[in-house]
This record gives C-alpha cells, structure tokens and sequence, in this order.
C-alpha cells in the first residue's frame, strides 16, 4: 500500500499539488492523466524520491523494490542483452560474482554465486531478456549489438527493456509507448496485464490505458481523484459528475435568483422585513457550486482544400530506399544503421499504391520495416531507386515527420514561423489564424525554446495547415501530445476534406480517423483487410504459431515427427488396433476440451453481466456518498473479476486455436 499525507508539490512559484490524500492499494494497475504540466512526471519523481515534497509526506512499504525506465542511455559498449540483463541488480552482481570466482578458481566462491543465481532464477534470465527485447521489436541479430550502435529511440526501447528485467513491487513507467509501433504496444499491453505488482503508468494512449489499468486517478486544478475502472469508466463518470454539478449549479443559480427577486421586492417593507433578512443570510450562506468548465482547452481544424483531384499519387512498382551515402532516418533503419550508409539500401520492392480523392489510410507493421520510407517516397523527399511515383499536378502535401517537431527554428517565435512561409501576409491575419491553434496574444511571440513537446507538436501541425493541403500524410503525430489535444487532433482529422495517410501507434486516433489500412513488413505493402481488432487478434495468433514453431525446431531442424511404432521396435505402420485407440483419444481429448470452452463461454457470459452490473452501481453518483470501503469492494470485486475474464479468454483462445488446428 502506498500512501499520500496532505501531500503538496510545487515547480517553481507554481502549486503543481495541493492537499493530496490518498491510498494506492498493493496489485493496482492505475492510470495517471491530466493535462500536460499538471504534476503527473513530478508525482512519479517524488516517489522515486528525486523531488521533495512542499507539504505532507509519501508512506511506503519497507524494502520496496521499484524500477521505473531510465531517461538517459549512456553510449555503452555492451551488448544489448547484457544491458539489459542489468536491469535485476541482484542477478547481474551474482552473475559477476560467478565470473570472479571462476577467474579465481575459487570452487566454494563458485558454489555460492550457483546458489544465489538459482535462488534468483537467473539461469534463464538470458532467455526472459531476449524476449523482452524481441517483443519490443529488436530482432535477434541485433541483441548483440553494442548499445552505443543503437539509434535514440532504440535506446528508449532498451531502457523500456531494462526496467521490465527488473524484479519489482512497483513499476513505474512515463510514456512508455512514445517510440514504439503498433506491434510492440500491443505486446506491452499484454505484458503489463500479467504484471503481479502494483503499477503506475502515464500514458496518452485511450487504447492502451483502456486494456492496461484498472484505476485511473485524475489530476486536475491541484487536486487528484480517484477512480474505479479503465479511461472509458472514467470517461462515464467523469462525464456524469459534471452532468451533476451543472445541473447542481443550475438549480442554485435558480435558487440563489427566488431569494434575490425576494430580498428586493420586501427588504424596504415593515412587514416582511424579518423574511427578507431571514433570506438575505441564506443567500449568505449557500456554499456555491462551480459552473462546469470546458474540458478541452480548444478545438482546431484544417481548412478546406481548394481543389482534390481523383487520382491524387501513384507508386507503380517502385523500389523505395536509401541510396548509397545517405543518411536514414526514421523507424525504418534496422538499430545501429542510424550512421551514413556506405551502400545504397533496398527498403521495400515492387510497392503499388494509389491514393484517391477522400481515401483515409492507416499504415500497419513493426519498426523497421519501411512505414517511414513509404511515407517519404510518396511525398517526394525519397526519389524511387526504380519504378515510378506519379503525382497530380494540383497536388499539395501537408507532411508532419518523426522529426518534425525538433526542426522547428530555435530562439523563434510562432509568428516568425508563419511569417517566413507567409512573408507577404498581414501580421493581423497571421495572429489570427495563430489564435486558433491556441497561440493566441503574447503566445504569438513567445520564443519556441520554452515550448512544450506538445506546444511544439500544435504549432507544426498549425504550419501544416497553413498550406490547405489535400493531402496529409502524418508520421507519428501523437508523441508528445496529450489526451485533450489527441482528441482534438482526431476530430480535425474526421473532418478533413482531403486524403490521409496515417503512421500511430494510437490505435484510438487510428480507429476515428482511417478508413482501411496497409501492412508494411518483410520488404512488402499489401493491403490488410481488416480492422485494428482483426490485426491484434492476427498478430497474437502469428505469435502463438511461431511458439509452436520453435517447440516442433527444437526436436532437430527438418526432421519429421518422431514415429511412435519405430520407438516400440515395430519396423511397419502402426497396427489398425493402435490406429483406433489413438483416434479414441484423439475424441476423448476433443470432447474434453470442447466441454471446457462451453465452460468458459458460460462464465464469461456470467462475469459480464456481473462487471455491467457493477459498472452500473459505480455510474451511480449516490455510490461515491456511501461507505469509502464499499466502494473499494466494488473496484476490487471488478479488479477480479476483469482478471479472471483475461485468464478465461486467453484460455479458450488456445483451446479453440488447438481444436481448430
């Protein structure tokens, strides 16, 4: 259990966190959101004890183990997995002590540093670490690679990698799917739902939290609140209280306007002078609820083009890649190509993709696997190594990058900016239409060195949309934006009058805004055909084929199944008696697993009508005037319940995969 006291945080002059009390039980999965500069990445700080609080203190368990991911990789000459591997402290100093001891010579050092390494599991820490490192996406042959080999964002992944090594109580992790693909957030999620600790995580992600965590605790105007349930059930409740505190609001209002009109008309009377001073301290009186304020700080969108042409870009069996010399960027280089390339480098080949007036498309695969060049050889910034890209003549690209935002010029403002693709424009005009995007007044002019990420983010995308393109083609857009402006983001994108093409790890922004989607991996794009639900539900079955792939490689590459009549001495087929009981079992086994998938539907039938139930009570606002242990009993008979759903389901899907097989 993890404990804030009256627990206070300041950046600066400013109160970030005021008056904070709150209980974090042991096992919770818990989302922490808000605004971006509410106190979120400072909250994760004092818990590390980097940062002291103001007011109050933070009471945790004795001995608590705790790993969170590094912000800094150092340029290490270790290999990957060994970096890695250091992540358990404990295992990588009984490890070293094993190598000591075995210079030495020194057999009872050696037998100890055995002991310890098998108390500690650590014999097959190696092969966890490959894991964690395949999973968030670095291929085999990369794990021996020096770490100072690896690009930026491949060191986040390491760092990511490292903290998931380490045994912990609590895990903390800030943003952990900012440099990641689709497929590894996917992965991580499933990681994270086994996690048997306790678990903090912020994230932007509505997807993502959604299939994560199982609170979510609210950060808004110094305060924190506590809620039972995903993002969505936040969403709801969220959603209801302020529903309530209008309507609360509303009816004093009305109220508070009776004993006004009152209080005017008879206060000057003898005879109802009494009434109106009785009235008059009642008005005094009443607390006064607070209007309901607009979440979102604002909305924005992009101009309608002038003209879409039909046929908007072709690729007509082009060869998309880096020449010789260039440097590449972007997630498509394997880890440690990030340097200049001696040899020109063949991406992707015999890629056809035409884009259409109105088309709205999302871009699938892992990093690495050309998402990015496909997106700089349609805009023109790659030149085909062979094929042909054709472009309408009445084209205009609107194209946001990975390195988009760390373009910007520094010492700049907004306004210089816009000004330098606008030279001949009106300032009003440029301040109005930087108004819009939240640049607004003094904003204008403010020097972009002090800008947020997300601040940097919105003013690229406002200088994107200065040009009314009719077609957009945005490469990771979300890093550094938060939940609010995502949603904005999404909203714009809706209504955008042109084409898109889309590379998000944010399956959210993905779903609202795309209409079919593409598949970029082994040097191909294809199209996929299928939903985002469809994919994941793909790349688990890949993943449970490829297990299944290596179980059959470990008998011996290329050999066939071991014949059981031969093992027995007999040289022939089996006999037509063994073939019967054989094909007996086989039905015995299938009837058996059979019965248990109708089990399992039964009651997860059940759990879903008791988790409706539950999400009902925890909507009902009167719940949160109750008991404090009432309501935790209901957040934690749905914790289990929830729990017990993903351990049915992940049991049937291999039931269901092994009878279908």
């Amino acid at each position: 259990m993890i404990a804030f006291r009256h627990f206070a945080l300041r950046r600066g002059s400013r109160l970030l966190l005021s008056d904070i009390d709150l209980v974090i039980q042991g096992g919770w999965r818990l989302g922490v959101i808000g605004r971006n500069g509410c106190g979120k990445s400072s909250l994760f700080a004092a818990l590390q004890g980097q940062v002291e609080a103001d007011a109050g203190d933070i009471d945790l368990p004795a001995k608590l183990r705790l790993a969170s991911v590094a912000q800094e990789t150092p340029a290490l000459p270790d290999p990957a997995i060994e970096y890695v591997l250091g992540g358990d402290v404990e295992l990588h100093a009984a490890l070293r002590d094993e190598a000591d001891a075995q210079a030495r010579g020194d057999s009872d050092a050696m037998a100890r540093a055995h002991h310890r390494i098998e108390e500690l599991h650590g014999y097959d820490a190696r092969a966890r670490a490959g894991r964690l490192l395949h999973g968030l996406g670095f291929a085999p042959e990369t794990h021996e690679r020096a770490v100072k080999e690896f690009s930026g964002g491949w060191r986040v992944r390491l760092n990511l990698a490292r903290a998931l090594m380490a045994p912990s109580e609590l895990l903390l992790l800030d943003e952990p799917t900012n440099h990641l693909d689709l497929d590894a957030v996917l992965w991580l999620e499933e990681w994270l739902r086994r996690y048997q600790g306790t678990l903090l995580i912020i994230s932007h992600d509505r997807e993502f939290l959604d299939g994560v965590i199982d609170h979510t605790l609210h950060l808004v105007d110094g305060g924190a609140r506590l809620y039972t349930g995903n993002y969505s059930a936040f969403e709801r409740l969220r959603a209801e209280q302020l529903r309530q505190q209008q309507i609360a609001h509303e009816r004093e209002q009305a109220e508070r306007a009776h004993l006004q009109s009152f209080i005017d008309r008879f206060k000057a009377k003898a005879s109802k002078a009494k009434q109106a001073q009785s009235r008059m301290k009642r008005l005094e009186k009443m607390a006064g609820t607070e209007a309901v304020r607009a979440e979102r700080a604002f909305h924005f969108q992009f101009a309608k083009p002038e003209r879409v042409p039909d046929s908007m870009l072709q690729l007509e069996e082009v060869i998309a890649g880096y020449p010789a010399g260039s440097r590449e960027e972007g997630d498509d280089h394997l880890p440690g190509h990030d340097v200049a390339s001696r040899e020109a480098t063949i991406i992707l080949r015999d890629v056809r993709f035409r884009l259409e007036a109105g088309e709205r498309i999302g871009l699938l695969g892992p990093n690495g696997a050309g998402k990015s060049t496909l997106v700089k050889t349609l805009v023109g910034e790659l030149a085909p190594m062979g094929g042909e890209r054709k472009a309408h003549k009445d084209l205009r690209i609107g194209y946001f990058a990975q390195h988009t935002v760390e373009s910007l010029r520094e010492g700049a403002s907004p306004f210089d900016h816009l000004q330098d693709k606008a030279p001949g424009v009106a300032a009003q005009a440029l301040r109005d239409f930087l108004g819009t995007w939240n640049f607004a007044g003094d904003r204008a002019f403010e020097s972009v060195d002090g800008f947020s990420g997300g601040e940097r983010a919105r003013l690229a995308l406002a200088l994107i949309a200065w040009d009314k393109p009719n077609l957009l083609l945005l490469d990771e857009p979300t890093n550094h934006l938060d939940l609010d402006m995502r949603e904005a983001l999404a909203d714009a994108l809706a209504d955008f009058d042109g084409a898109l093409v889309l590379v998000s790890h944010d399956r959210h922004l993905l779903g609202m805004v795309c209409d079919s989607f593409w598949r970029v991996a082994d040097g191909a794009v294809e199209p996929f055909d299928g939903d985002l639900d469809d994919y994941a539900r793909w790349l688990r079955a890949r993943g449970s084929a490829a297990k299944k792939g290596a179980k059959t490689e470990e008998r011996a590459p290329g050999s066939p199944l071991p014949d059981r009549g031969a093992q027995d001495g007999r040289t022939g087929n089996a006999s037509a008696a063994d073939r019967r009981r054989a094909a007996a079992q086989q039905r015995d086994s299938e009837r058996a697993s059979r019965q248990r998938v109708k089990k399992i539907e039964t009651r997860v039938a059940a759990i879903d009508a008791e988790l409706t139930a539950l999400e009902a009570k925890l909507a009902d606002p009167d719940t949160y005037n109750g008991p404090t242990a009432a309501l935790m009993k209901l957040g934690q008979q749905q914790a289990e319940l929830r729990r017990e759903k993903e351990t049915l389901e992940t049991e049937w899907m291999t039931l269901y995969e092994a009878l279908e097989a």
